[in-house]
């Protein structure tokens, strides 16, 4: 599956190649000069320069990134470097898909919003019949899949995704009991005690896929001091819209307080905000037009609002994102739309 092309800047080309994003690479690198390698010499390996991913949002192709792990084994003598990256580094400290998944309210809603996601981290082959990473249920036991095609080719970015779950488990639930047992098509290495090490549990090798058996009550587990929306890491301009949304007697303001902290999940249904208001759709929609208004003309405006304010500090995909698009190509056709102008000309 090629990666969809993204809007380019002035100089740059419509990529159409698997990427990685700037700062999933970037932290790797960097995690690889920690254990003793050379920094120019991993840089010459990949034929990528500094100013490819100064901006942790960039577009870094999958190829380099295969190549830096690839370079990192070597100069550090760590075959375990995939294991051990997520061991060693925090997903939101990489990417703002790691903040969005801290944003929900279970693990079953973070791992929804993974998927939705996941691409803005890391661009994979081959995922053509649903999302990369799936429940399945086998022998009356919960397994999560890494359904990646690239395994048999680049095997450190199933073990780098997987070790990410059960690490960022590890790391913020001690003591909860999450990976039963793991499955890798990959035959066994040398270094196969560090997977069960890493990864705390039992590993089959030359299994049929790359999969973590689950404890079941992982899909309910609440998370701790979940935001009630991404952005309100970012500024305290939402927080200030909400609460004066709150305070609201109209019908449009009671909706945009309930959209506020649904629009980086872009699960923005009118049918669901009327629900929520204790509404029938037809009322909902009868008391907005006697406003003067509409659903989705208070989602545009909303969107367009919060879009401005993002885009003051972070980057056009980040904004994209927490706005609820999950394409970037489709938020600047509406910004467009709403201003006339690019999200990138706010950049400039």
């Amino acid at each position: 599956m090629a990666s969809v092309p993204h809007e380019s800047g002035p100089g740059e080309s419509v990529r159409t190649q698997a990427t990685v994003s700037g700062g999933f690479f970037s932290a790797l690198l960097a995690f690889a000069v920690s254990l003793g390698a050379d920094r120019d010499a991993l840089l010459a390996r990949t034929g990528v320069r500094p100013v490819d991913f100064a901006d942790q949002d960039a577009r870094v192709p999958l190829a380099a990134y295969k190549a830096l792990y690839r370079a990192g084994q070597a100069m550090t003598g760590e075959p375990a470097l995939a294991l051990k990256f997520p061991e060693a580094t925090r997903f939101e400290q990489m990417s703002i898909v790691g903040l969005i998944c801290q944003s929900a309210d279970t693990m079953g809603g973070a791992l929804k919003q993974l998927n939705r996601f996941s691409r803005l981290v890391v661009e994979v082959d081959g995922v053509s019949d649903g999302p990369r990473f799936q429940l399945a249920r086998r022998d009356g036991e919960l397994w999560l899949e890494d359904r990646c095609s690239n395994a048999e080719d680049f095997p450190e970015l199933v073990e780098a995704a997987l070790g990410r779950f059960v690490c960022e488990m590890a790391r913020h639930y001690p003591d909860f009991a999450f990976v039963r047992a793991v499955h890798l098509t990959r035959s066994r290495p040398a270094h196969a005690a560090e997977y069960e090490r890493i990864l705390r549990a039992p590993v089959t090798f030359g299994a049929a896929w790359n999969a973590l058996r689950i404890e079941e009550a992982w899909l309910a587990l609440e998370i701790h001091r979940p935001n009630r929306y991404a952005f309100g890491m970012f500024n305290g301009h939402a927080d200030a819209l909400l609460k004066s949304l709150e305070a609201t007697k109209t019908t449009r303001g009671r909706v945009e307080a309930l959209l506020i902290p649904r629009l980086h999940t872009g699960e923005l249904a009118m049918d669901d905000i009327a629900k929520a208001l204790g509404l029938s759709r037809q009322t909902l929609y009868r008391r907005l037009r006697a406003e003067g208004a509409s659903f989705d003309r208070v989602l545009n405006a909303l969107r367009h609002k919060m879009a401005e304010t993002y885009l003051e500090r972070l980057s056009v995909n980040e904004t994209a994102y927490l706005v609820g698009f999950s394409e970037t190509s489709a938020f600047s056709r509406a910004f467009k739309r709403w201003t006339g102008a690019s999200p990138r000309s706010r950049k400039t």
